[in-house]
């Protein structure tokens, strides 16, 4: 009698650790590679939405999110220069918590939860070739591995996405985001509220939670810019460069960034949804298969729930091929969707003061639907296990 099928996972993030639990746990034999030494992430937080918490939880994981997750009492949005209360949407109203994450705690306890032999590190992906009955993996150095399946979960700059369908770049969306940590004890005299506030403005916006249990204060900064000329896309940033693009915003968002020690400044990159993820026994997840501006805080929620539909689907494939065909279907239009609005939203969160700056904001004071966060229902509520079996 046949084995369980064999999986290998290309990136060892927090799509490819959550689909890899994820695949693990329905049974498969799977294993993970990841080009970098150790398993890290460069300061960043990150929204554990209700739609990737139900996963988590449903992977054992709900007691780790709780120890270092916080849960925001809600998204507070405000205008610019004098604060103003634009919208405030409770987030306690969800069937499964939101919590607001350091990406290295929610990185550590994907790989925790994985067996150690099942993650191996420094393996820098080189070749791809398959055939009916299976894939080879090449890797720097020559090392090979086959599996019955492989899944490119290498990010926006993927490996296996060009391998398999050819170059095509990222292209750049006119942002930059400026991140930091801050101790919350610099903050303290804010007394800032346990929220996720969004501060929008003329051609930038700025954004900042509690992570680490209310120990820090994670901020983006993200700032319209013609170009992007540096020769990486992550880079160190200077506080006051940050601090003279936000000249004249309210006092609370400059002495957020005031506070901040280490900078770092991302390009943000992403792709036109893709035609197609798969061709025979390989396919993509995450940011490799559909890439997105973070405006929906939805990048990382998205390729926890790719994971989870996968696995639904490969637990119980007649054939590989036909699954992965099934995977796609079910996962292209949802995320194609997710992409449409995160890039709508630079738009919206950008407005120049104006009419028609002045027409979003009586909107949203309004409850307009298009606004509200009760129309995210059909996001936060869905189930990306279930949803293959429907």
């Amino acid at each position: 009698m046949a084995g369980p099928l064999s999986v290998g996972v290309v990136g060892g993030g927090v799509g490819g650790l959550s689909a890899a639990l994820s695949l693990l746990r329905a049974g498969l034999d799977v294993h993970v590679y990841e080009q970098s030494s150790r398993l890290s992430e460069v300061g960043a937080g990150v929204q554990v939405s209700p739609n990737a918490s139900r996963v988590l939880h449903g992977l054992g994981l709900a007691g780790a999110l709780a120890a270092t997750g916080v849960r925001p009492l809600a998204w507070h949005q405000r205008r610019w220069d004098d604060g103003r209360t634009l919208l405030r949407a409770p987030l306690a109203e969800a069937s499964f918590p939101h919590y607001q994450m350091h990406r290295a705690d929610l990185l550590s306890a994907l790989a925790a939860a994985l067996p150690a032999d099942r993650i191996h590190l420094g393996r820098r992906l080189s070749g791809v070739a398959q055939d009916d009955d299976g894939v080879d993996a090449t890797f720097q150095g020559g090392e090979r591995a086959r599996f019955d399946v492989l899944v490119g979960a290498d990010g926006i700059h993927s490996t296996v996405a060009r391998l398999l369908l050819g170059p095509g770049e990222a292209r750049f969306t006119g942002c930059v985001a400026y991140r930091a940590v801050v101790p919350a004890e610099r903050l303290r005299h804010l007394d800032l509220e346990v929220t996720a506030q969004i501060w929008m403005g003329p051609g930038r916006h700025f954004v900042h939670y509690f992570i680490s249990g209310r120990r820090s204060v994670n901020f983006v900064a993200v700032v319209e810019q013609d170009r992007w000329t540096r020769e990486s896309w992550t880079d160190r940033a200077a506080v006051a460069d940050v601090r003279e693009a936000f000249a004249g915003w309210h006092p609370q968002v400059q002495e957020i960034i005031g506070a901040a020690g280490e900078m770092y400044v991302w390009a943000l990159f992403d792709r036109p949804p893709r035609p197609a993820w798969s061709r025979g026994r390989v396919t993509l997840l995450g940011d490799a298969a559909h890439a997105m501006l973070p405006f929906m805080a939805q990048g990382a929620a998205q390729a926890v729930e790719d994971g989870a539909a996968l696995a639904s689907l490969l637990c119980k494939a007649p054939d590989v091929a036909g699954a992965l065909t099934a995977y796609e279907r079910i996962r292209l239009p949802r995320t194609s969707r997710l992409q449409e609005m995160s890039a709508g939203n630079k738009t919206r969160f950008h407005l120049p003061d104006g009419e028609a700056q002045r027409e979003r904001d009586s909107q949203m004071a309004a409850g307009s639907r298009s606004w509200s966060f009760n129309a995210l229902d059909w996001l936060y509520e869905h189930d990306a296990a279930a949803a293959p079996r429907r």
